[in-house]
């Protein structure tokens, strides 16, 4: 017998001490759901829901920059009546150019009733108002900084600042996952080199949540993930062997170190990766789809071709039980996203063209394969815009936090319906108004989670998406 396989009597109790006070410390986590890994040591395993849920999984459209309400959505004819003057008692500090302010601008948009329930809507989204009878609208949002990296933190995270869990890793950190092959939570920027959005991969981190929950950023060109494919020199059982010689040493160091809570989820990432590069490829092959599949997003044509390979790859990725997935549009900033400090004519036009079909066309796939039923749709941006001029040879408008619009389709929302109100001017948040803390909480609420039991304690603080506020919208779902 070597000196290595001896077992001291203090060693004996050390052990046997720790391990039982383990198994009782596991229990009382697991009975007040404060276990951050899933009993079977798969964090990732499917996890019942709070309450009963209306949808399963989430799709969201980031219109990155901060799309103008008043140009978009909600229609506002008092701008024409006070187009050119001042707006009196008004904070030039509101937005981010003070010394850029100019007079309330009308929107250069029209806009028409569309659908039965008579929306009024921007004559930018001639196929996305085909849809207003399946959307509910919330015209009071508002938020809590004018600057986009804060903003866009506040959106995807709760809170104004990086190193918070974003809403997609507190999902599948509450809910699991439904798919063995792909990941739970993915990502897709825009692909068009205008870069990341502001904040870059702080806005789909876990922050202190285990690092199994992070967002899954795809890139936009080449592979999507690194490694997908296997060497060519190498077979399958190759790799197999390799993976479970690792599996071996992984598993030796977790009986060793069983305060290692992070250990089980790193190697469930190396078998996840492993079973991806089965799965994945095919999954992201959009070329599978009909051609009248493709011509519904717009892939025949140019100017949207991008962003509709992307909501394309979205509903191939939620049918395959991806629980969130998150698609940007627009870059880094001003005329490289919706961010239209100049020529807002021009740089709305653009973008909306970019997205109005492929997310038409989402929305039109979804319903007929039946997906829409349980998958919600979010179109959002950081925040709004003002509705006064910000001074340029073509004018702009400038960050409004005060209020924006967001709208909700699919998976229990009320469609045809529109919550809250701004003033006569679009600028702020009048009536009903909905924090971004309540827009995380009904987005939860939807999925069967209770905001405010969804909880992870970190550094001696119990934390969550909605802090310590948000409401549910019920007005809104069904």
């Amino acid at each position: 017998m070597s000196l290595s396989s001896i077992i001291t009597r203090r060693d004996f109790l050390q052990r046997a001490g720790c391990g039982a006070g383990l198994l009782g410390l596991a229990t009382l986590l697991q009975d007040e759901k404060l276990l951050g890994v899933a009993i079977d040591g798969n964090p990732l395993t499917p996890k019942p829901s709070h309450v009963p849920a209306r949808a399963k999984r989430v799709i969201w459209l980031f219109m990155n920059g901060g799309p103008s309400q008043v140009d978009t959505w909600d229609y506002k004819p008092a701008l024409a009546k006070h187009d050119g003057q001042t707006l009196e008692g008004f904070d030039k500090h509101t937005g981010f150019f003070a010394n850029a302010v100019g007079g309330v601008m009308q929107s250069p948009f029209a806009f028409r009733p569309r659908g039965r329930c008579g929306k009024m809507v921007s004559e930018l989204f001639p196929h996305l108002g085909e849809h207003v009878d399946r959307m509910a609208f919330i015209h009071s949002g508002h938020t809590e900084s004018n600057n986009h990296s804060p903003a866009l933190f506040m959106m995807n995270c709760g809170m104004p600042r990086m190193g918070l869990p974003c809403a997609g890793s507190w999902v599948t950190y509450g809910l699991g996952s439904t798919s063995s092959d792909l990941p739970a939570f993915v990502t897709m920027s825009d692909p068009l080199d205008r870069g990341l959005p502001k904040g870059h991969a702080a806005n789909w981190s876990s922050g202190f949540l285990p690092g199994v929950y992070q967002g899954t950023w795809l890139k936009p060109k080449g592979n999507p993930i690194e490694n997908l494919h296997r060497l060519e020199n190498m077979s399958s059982g190759a790799q197999r062997g390799q993976l479970d010689f690792l599996a071996q040493l992984n598993q030796h160091h977790l009986a060793q170190q069983p305060q290692e809570a992070d250990l089980q989820a790193r190697i469930e990432s190396y078998e996840l990766a492993y079973r991806m590069q089965s799965a994945a490829p095919e999954a992201f092959n959009i070329d599978q789809e009909s051609d009248s599949i493709k011509s519904l997003y717009g892939l025949d044509q140019k100017h949207c071709k991008h962003f509709g390979a992307q909501c394309l790859t979205a509903r191939r990725m939620a049918e395959r039980g991806v629980r969130f997935i998150q698609i940007y549009s627009g870059g880094t900033e001003n005329q490289r996203s919706w961010d239209g400090h100049n020529d807002i004519k021009g740089n709305h036009s653009q973008f909306a063209a970019e997205t109005d079909q492929p997310v038409a066309g989402l929305l039109t796939d979804l319903e007929q394969r039946g997906l829409l039923e349980d998958t919600l749709v979010i179109w959002a941006g950081e925040f709004g815009r003002l509705p006064l001029a910000q001074k340029g040879e073509k004018p702009g408008r400038d960050h409004n936090p005060h209020c924006f619009t967001a709208w909700m389709a699919g998976g229990g929302i009320k469609g045809g319906v529109s919550y809250g109100e701004s003033d006569e001017l679009g600028h702020k948040a009048a009536i009903n108004k909905v924090h971004v803390n309540d827009l995380h909480a009904t987005i939860l609420h939807l999925l069967g989670l209770d905001h405010e039991n969804l909880t992870y304690t970190y550094n001696g603080r119990r934390f969550r998406l909605t802090d310590v506020a948000g409401r549910v919208i019920h007005a809104i779902t069904t």
